[in-house]
C-alpha cells in the first residue's frame, strides 16, 4: 500500500483553496485546510459588501473538495523542525508539505490618528464593520477614501453611487497603474458620480482626526467616515515562525515557490515572494500561484524537479458602481497597455470575473489538475534582469 503524505495548508483565500483543490489529483495524498473563517470571503467584493450590494461570502462546500478537512482556527506557529502547526485553540496539526497561502490585510497606516480614526477594508471583519459604520451615518456625511488603488477606486464609486458625498484622496496620481487612457475613463466616471478626486503629491494624507483629514499642503477636509485603502500588508506568520522574509513579511521562496529555507514549505498567493520579486497582489496571481504550489508539493510527492512558477497577466479589472467598469488590457508582464473597456462594458466584464474566479475554483474541486492560466516567462526574465542590473549598479557606486 502507497504511503499517505499529509499536506497542510494555510488560509482558505482564492490561492489556498485552489491549492487545496488541486492536491485531491492523488488519493494517497490527505489535505487540511486551516482558515480562521468558517465561509469563503470574495475578497474583490469587499467594497459591496462595505456598500451593502453583495454579502461577499461563499460556503466552503460550494468550492472545496469533499475530500479536503477543514479547520476553522488561527494558526499561531509554524515548528518547520517539527513538522508541524500550532494553532490558537491549543491543538497541533502535523504535516509532511505545508502551503503557506496565507494572503494579506491592511498595514499599519503610519499617519498619525489614522489607526485610531479611519476604517481599513483589507479583511472581511473590517468591511462589515465599515459597513455597519455607514450605515449609523447620515447620508449627508462627508466620506473619505484614502488611497489612489483599485480598492480606493471603487469604494468610492460604489459609495457615490450609493449618494453619499465622496472624496477620493490618492496622495499621488489616481489609479498609479493605469494607462493614461484608462485613467481619463475612471476620473470621467468618478467626477460623474460627483466623487471629489484630490491627486498629486500635496495629497498625502499628514493627520487623521475624527472628523478631519489634513493633507500635505495644509487643507483640512471636513471628513465623518474615513476608509484607509492605502497599502496592504501581510500576516507575520512567517517570521514570528524563524523563515526567511521580504521586508514586507511574505515568505521567501525560489522560483518553484519553495521557501528558501525548507524545501517541505510552499508559498503561494499574496504572501510568496518567488526570488524576492512577487506578482501584483491580486487574485488574477493567486489562482494560478495557488496551483503552481500544489504542483510543486506533488511534484515532489514523485521526487520530480518542480517547474518554475510561469504567469503572465491579462490586465486589471475595477467596478465603478453597479452600472459602469474598467478594464485595463496589459502586457504579460504586468504593464498597462493603451487599449481599455469603460461604461457598461467595463461593469459586464468585471462582473463576469468575480464570477468566473469563483467558478475556477468550483471546477478545480471537481476535477481536480483542470486549470490552466496564461504564461508570461518573459515577464519574469526582464525582471531577473533589471534586479541583476539594479544590484551590479548598487555595486559599483560602492
Amino acid at each position: 500500500m502507497a504511503e499517505n503524505t499529509e499536506v497542510v495548508v494555510i488560509g482558505g483565500g482564492y490561492a489556498g483553496v485552489m491549492a487545496a483543490n488541486r492536491l485531491t489529483q492523488r488519493d494517497d495524498v490527505t489535505v487540511t485546510l486551516i482558515n480562521a473563517r468558517p465561509d469563503f470571503v470574495e475578497r474583490i467584493r469587499l467594497h459591496q459588501l462595505a456598500g451593502g450590494t453583495h454579502e461577499a461570502v461563499n460556503d466552503y462546500r460550494k468550492v472545496l473538495g469533499e475530500r479536503i478537512r477543514l479547520v476553522v482556527d488561527t494558526v499561531t506557529r509554524i515548528d518547520a523542525t517539527g513538522r508541524r502547526v500550532e494553532l490558537a485553540s491549543g491543538d497541533t496539526v502535523g504535516y509532511d508539505y505545508l502551503i503557506y497561502a496565507v494572503g494579506s490585510g491592511s498595514a499599519d497606516p503610519g499617519v498619525p490618528g489614522a489607526a485610531e480614526f479611519a476604517y481599513p477594508i483589507a479583511t472581511f471583519e473590517e468591511a462589515q464593520r465599515l459597513r455597519s459604520v455607514l450605515d449609523a451615518a447620515p447620508a449627508t456625511a462627508p466620506v473619505t477614501v484614502v488611497g489612489a488603488g483599485p480598492t480606493g477606486i471603487e469604494t468610492a464609486a460604489e459609495l457615490a453611487e450609493a449618494g453619499r458625498t465622496v472624496t477620493l484622496v490618492c496622495g499621488g496620481p489616481l489609479g498609479p497603474y493605469l494607462h493614461p487612457n484608462g485613467r481619463r475613463s475612471v476620473a470621467n466616471r468618478l467626477a460623474g458620480l460627483g466623487v471629489t478626486v484630490l491627486q498629486g503629491p500635496d495629497t498625502k494624507v499628514t493627520e487623521v482626526t475624527g472628523d478631519t483629514v489634513r493633507l500635505g499642503d495644509g487643507r483640512e477636509l471636513p471628513s465623518e467616515v474615513t476608509i484607509w485603502t492605502a497599502g496592504f500588508g501581510v500576516p507575520d506568520l512567517a517570521a514570528r515562525s524563524g523563515l526567511s522574509t521580504d521586508t514586507l513579511g511574505r515568505l521567501l521562496t525560489d522560483e518553484t515557490l519553495t521557501s528558501i529555507d525548507d524545501e517541505r514549505i510552499v508559498a503561494a498567493g499574496d504572501s510568496a515572494a518567488p526570488s524576492d520579486m512577487p506578482f501584483r497582489m491580486s487574485c488574477q496571481a493567486a489562482g494560478p500561484l495557488g496551483a503552481h504550489a500544489a504542483d510543486t508539493v506533488l511534484s515532489r510527492i514523485t521526487s520530480k524537479r518542480p517547474a518554475p512558477i510561469d504567469l503572465g497577466f491579462a490586465g486589471q479589472c475595477l467596478s465603478l458602481g453597479r452600472r459602469a467598469g474598467m478594464f485595463q488590457f496589459a502586457h504579460k508582464d504586468d504593464t498597462a497597455k493603451w487599449l481599455h473597456l469603460g461604461g457598461r462594458t467595463g461593469a459586464k466584464v468585471k462582473e463576469l470575473v468575480c464570477k468566473l474566479t469563483v467558478k475556477q475554483l468550483v471546477n478545480e474541486a471537481r476535477k481536480p489538475g483542470s486549470h490552466t492560466w496564461a504564461k508570461g516567462e518573459q515577464g519574469r526574465r526582464l525582471l531577473r534582469a533589471q534586479r541583476r542590473e539594479t544590484a551590479a549598479t548598487a555595486e559599483q557606486s560602492v
